[in-house]
């Protein structure tokens, strides 16, 4: 992980850095062996710095943390989901690009 302003989701502290959270959350659901998560990795990592302050963005490894991901019926990966107000307020699945995101980020804020 590249970015020091991604943060790392799991069971323990997703309910107190997603649900109670401040501001708004993307999750990036994703895991080692998925090439689109990789490839997404640097997206996510530039999102982290644009945003930084007013959106917490982080990732949830999905074989380490298998009770969230089946929360939130997450069947494809790589997976952003956007949390406000605890609840999910947007979401896409595959790969996309920055401005893509930017864009469902932005609706939110």
């Amino acid at each position: 992980m590249g970015s020091d302003k991604v943060q790392m989701f799991s069971e323990a502290n997703f309910e107190e850095s997603v649900i109670k959270a401040g501001t708004p959350v993307l999750v990036d659901f994703w895991a080692e062996w998925c090439g689109p998560c990789r490839q997404l990795a640097p997206t996510v990592e530039a999102l982290a710095s644009d945003y930084d302050g007013r959106v917490a963005i982080g990732k949830l490894n999905v074989d380490e943390n298998p009770a969230v991901a089946v929360q939130y019926s997450i069947r494809g990966i790589p997976a952003l989901l956007l949390f406000k107000d605890g609840r999910v307020v947007d979401q896409v699945v595959g790969l996309k690009d920055g401005s893509q995101l930017k864009e469902m980020i932005d609706k939110h804020l």
